[in-house]
């Protein structure tokens, strides 16, 4: 216990010096004066330089570059003290000041490991087939042309065409949609994908460099370096305060002629309720959130989240489920829609395809148990046929159907009702080689997301808009089942991050809400980016300013509610301490409070001020 003690104490040490030096110089120069006056006045003197400079030396910076923030106040009194001998004052605003930067970096502190975890999860090695040799090699060693091999689970390493092989094809990293696509012979297949359950041979289009996965990180890293500088609450209120403060300097000069006045006004106008106030009610709201599983990297974040204008969502795994589920069946040739699902679910139970999964889940709640198969043969990517309870049964793809001699192409694809809109949300069921009925999945909305944007109206937010990779007319379907304001469809990850780039040019504060890693370039873009993370990608959770550790869209409200409640408590704060400041500063410009007395009536307002921010937790 010893040693971890030390080990934090040497890491807060390193992590935050001049507070903590602030802080013990002060408490010995308090100490020493009841021994010798002379040797406080040292202790305080070294402290108040050690301590000070810095301060003073950042604050002039910052001054040159046209940052006139809530820190130039402080730096003239800590000036002032030092000139005027009044070293006991100025070491108090030293603690004041760097203790209030201390609980800021605190507080704005955010994870900023998006790219590393994107260049973690592309893959790095690929497989070259030179004849009937393959070789390993660095995907970056690539060329245009390469034949390579993708294995079963593997990451397809650059974009390229299929020669031979059939897989499902998982493509929701790049595109969001959560349904494996059939991949064969002449279909192109993005980088970043992954062949669930066959090995496909495919020719590389173009180098990794150029390929759909480096496109993201690309967009990640564009997103993250041209991101503007959020404009903190205290720095807004500086703006005004600190012409004041010297226009109060100023006048204690005009009536006392003394240098003292005016340090005392310095002292008690350091506005520790910008310096204090807002990050303890920070800290405090970013903990509120941890407590109901919402993340806060940062304190801009949950700022800005409160000032929420738009909020913007991705689709597939943030309204709706992520997950396939069977729609309803559609019965061909006199078939029973229950019996074309209890024998085709039956069959699908040995296939882990997600929408085998699916169909094996609506087949039990119809009918309870279902029958085993035997004889079972599946075909990467495209179904899979066996015998159930005597029947020979095929499920599967339209091309499959076809294939399996079901019924012809053009039949198959005319009997689809107009709600099945692609192919790999279709699956046809044959019954001793007839089709005997079409199942159609789809990815349902989440439970509550009526609720959850009724609450963000409720909350101010004025417009929500949904992002997606999906087809226009699904995409505006979804929409208006969900309420939304707004559609955006066919996006690729470059697509909505240029979305979201033109509702900042007319919104103040953008919100994206997402999953994928697809989403991960938009939610680095966006004001705040909040990422779902109980099923999401790892890469989304690290590009974006907020996460939501469980797999409940209400959160997304819980945040924006708990921003408006903190930057409420903080603006309370600023302005009854800023006050309670103005009224101490017209009695220090009129002579009635000397410096020493009044850093310590701004440490008896610093103890009011966090009190009351501390109601943010």
């Amino acid at each position: 216990m010893t040693v971890i003690s030390l080990h934090s104490a040497r890491s807060a040490l390193r992590a935050y010096p001049l507070p903590i030096v602030a802080l013990a110089g002060l408490s010995l120069g308090l100490l020493a004066a009841a021994v010798r006056s002379d040797t406080s006045h040292a202790v305080l003197g070294a402290t108040l330089a050690i301590g000070g400079l810095p301060v003073v030396f950042r604050t002039v910076k910052g001054m040159i570059r046209g940052n006139f923030a809530s820190d130039v106040v402080a730096s003239l009194a800590i000036v002032g003290a030092a000139a005027t001998d009044e070293y006991l004052a100025g070491c108090v605003i030293v603690l004041m000041q760097t203790g209030g930067e201390a609980l800021d970096d605190y507080a704005i502190r955010r994870a900023s490991a998006s790219l590393d975890a994107l260049m973690s999860r592309a893959p790095h090695v690929a497989h070259r087939l030179s004849g009937a040799k393959v070789e390993d090699l660095p995907v970056s060693e690539i060329i245009t042309g390469d034949t390579l091999l993708v294995r079963p689970g593997e990451i397809v390493p650059v974009d390229g065409l299929v020669i031979s092989g059939n897989t499902a094809l998982d493509e929701s990293a790049i595109t969001g949609e959560p349904i494996p696509v059939a991949a064969g012979p002449g279909r192109e297949v993005m980088s970043g994908s992954i062949s669930q359950d066959g090995a496909l041979e495919i020719r590389a289009l173009r180098p990794s460099s150029e390929s759909q996965y480096e496109q993201i990180v690309a967009l990640v890293r564009a997103a993250e370096q041209d991101k503007a500088p959020i404009g903190r609450l205290a720095d807004r209120y500086a703006i005004f305060f600190t012409p004041f403060t010297l226009a109060m300097c100023g006048l204690a000069w005009l009536f006392t002629r003394e240098a003292q006045s005016v340090v005392a006004v310095l002292v008690v106008a350091t506005p520790c309720p910008l310096i204090l106030a807002t990050p303890v009610a920070i800290i405090s709201g970013i903990n509120r959130a941890a407590r109901r599983g919402i993340v806060v990297k940062g304190g801009a974040a949950i700022e800005q989240i409160g000032r929420a204008d738009v909020v913007v969502f991705d689709k597939t795994g943030t309204l709706t489920t992520g997950s396939p589920v069977v729609e309803r069946a559609v019965p061909l040739d006199g078939y029973e829609p229950r019996e074309v699902v209890r024998l085709a679910a039956g069959l699908e139970q040995l296939s882990s395809h997600p929408m085998a999964r699916a169909l094996v889940a609506e087949g039990k709640l119809a009918s309870g148990s279902l029958p085993m198969p035997t004889e079972v043969i599946e075909e990467a990517g495209l179904g899979v046929s066996g015998k159930v309870e005597g029947h020979v049964i095929d499920v599967g793809s339209i091309a499959f159907a076809a294939q399996k001699s079901l019924a012809s192409l053009d039949a198959l694809r005319g009997m689809r009702t107009e709600r099945f809109m692609q192919d790999e949300a279709t699956a046809v069921v044959g019954i001793d080689g007839r089709a005997a009925g079409l199942v159609l999945y789809s990815d349902p909305l989440r439970s509550n997301v009526a609720q959850t944007l009724a609450r963000l109206k409720g909350l101010g937010v004025r417009d929500t808009v949904m992002l997606t990779g999906d087809d226009v007319q699904t995409a505006a379907a979804i929409a208006t089942q969900a309420g939304i304001d707004d559609v955006r469809a066919d996006l690729l990850p470059g697509g909505k991050v240029q979305a979201v780039r033109e509702l900042m040019l007319r919104h103040e504060t953008i919100v994206m809400v997402g999953d994928g890693i697809n989403d991960a370039p938009a939610l680095a873009t966006a004001t705040v980016g909040v990422a779902l993370g109980a099923r999401g990608a790892a890469v989304s959770a690290e590009a974006a300013d907020i996460v939501v550790m469980t797999d409940d869209l209400g959160k997304v409200a819980d945040s924006v509610e708990i921003g408006k409640r903190t930057l409420s408590i903080a603006k309370q704060s600023i302005w009854a301490g800023l006050g309670a400041s103005g009224a101490m500063m017209v009695a220090a410009a009129l002579g009635y409070i000397p410096p020493t007395v009044g850093a310590f009536l701004q440490e008896g307002l610093d103890v009011a001020v966090i009190l009351n921010a501390l109601r943010a937790r």
